[in-house]
């Protein structure tokens, strides 16, 4: 067996990609060594009597971003329409809707 136990590779979308595999036993054993593989973005597939039980996969850093906005950006208040002055019942006239009255 090589560095990282066993290797497989498998053809995605016409590019060859080398997946590391590890039994249990390997994996508890040099754990840190799997996971700095991960870190580098490889995806290792845990081995339970050579039956794939699971995946360790790079977290895809991040999800969603929070920034300010960029300088000159209009507020958020002048972005919205200002209030309605217009007396209305939301609910009424939901109803009325649903009733096929409108």
């Amino acid at each position: 067996m090589g560095r990282f136990g066993i290797l497989a590779t498998m053809t995605i979308y016409g590019y060859n990609m080398v997946m590391k595999q590890a039994r249990i036993a390997e994996l508890k054993a040099r754990l840190s060594e799997y996971l700095r593989a991960v870190r580098r973005g490889e995806t290792i597939t845990v081995l339970d009597r050579e039956t794939p039980v699971a995946r360790i996969v790079p977290i895809r850093q991040p999800g969603l971003r929070v920034r300010k906005p960029a300088s000159g950006a209009p507020r958020p208040s002048r972005i919205l329409p200002p209030p309605s002055d217009l007396k209305l019942d939301s609910l009424e006239l939901l109803l009325e809707e649903r009733q096929g009255l409108r």
